[in-house]
């Protein structure tokens, strides 16, 4: 498989990408990703990989770490390579869904509630009625037994997707992945909040705010009490950081 071009934030490789780049490279290399996965990467997982050493494993030990966080892709330009651009984990989502008529993609949907997953279904059947879907799975909220988990994955490798798409969270979703990494016949993909962008639970940021590096501050907005310490004290401690390898030469 060809070598990925990346810049090292913090310690993450974070691809050099785009979104055109990104799904020309799933489409040329899916058989050969089937069974890995991929992180959709921002700065709360970096400055969370920056201080555990077993997530940056998990952050680098997969196929690709894209930057689904603004900033990422503005410090990858910072350091010389002018061509990196965002792809965010919902946008790169939705590019798939589209392209599932086309290319014959099938998709399956792990996490999120059964609720979530019920209006993400009617969603996919107005907005994407002609998107594969192999397959949804809302698992409990508390560690699966072995036996569980070994179910989910026969469920997952029956059903025969090419993409298996992980709402769990940070870190968890990671976790996941990379505990079931070559179990698997499709390439998981963790994309968070994607879920419920596509259910109408969340609404995504305007895109001037996209293009700002202000869609943080939008999420926040809409649920404070949950998000204020993670985006305003990683925002600050990712500055921080850099800074400190700024000033050390690295």
């Amino acid at each position: 498989m060809e070598e990925l071009q990346y810049c090292e934030i913090l310690g993450t490789k974070i691809n050099v990408t785009n979104m055109e780049r990104t799904l020309d490279y799933l489409k040329s290399h899916l058989d050969g990703l089937r069974g890995d996965y991929i992180c959709v990467s921002n700065v709360h997982t970096t400055v969370m990989a920056y201080e555990n050493d077993n997530y940056r494993r998990i952050q680098n030990g997969g196929a690709m770490a894209l930057p689904d966080g603004a900033p990422l892709s503005v410090y990858s330009r910072k350091k010389g390579f002018l061509d990196a651009e965002r792809v965010t984990g919902p946008d790169l989502m939705v590019e798939l869904l589209k392209a599932s008529k086309r290319e014959g993609y099938r998709h399956f949907f792990y996490g999120a509630t059964q609720q979530t997953l019920d209006a993400m279904r009617k969603t996919l059947e107005k907005d994407y009625p002609e998107a594969l879907v192999a397959g949804m799975y809302a698992p409990p909220f508390r560690p699966l037994s072995p036996e569980e988990d070994a179910a989910a994955v026969s469920l997952m490798n029956e059903a025969k997707p090419d993409f298996i798409w992980v709402g769990l969270g940070a870190p968890k979703q990671e976790q996941w992945m990379y505990a079931h990494k070559g179990k698997l016949c499709g390439v998981s993909i963790g994309v968070g909040a994607g879920f419920d962008y596509l259910a109408g639970d969340i609404k995504r940021a305007p895109k001037i705010m996209q293009k700002l590096c202000l869609e943080w501050l939008y999420r926040l907005l809409q649920d404070p009490k949950r998000l204020w310490k993670r985006y305003v004290t990683t925002n600050i401690k990712f500055i921080k950081y850099i800074r400190k390898e700024a000033k050390s030469g690295k």
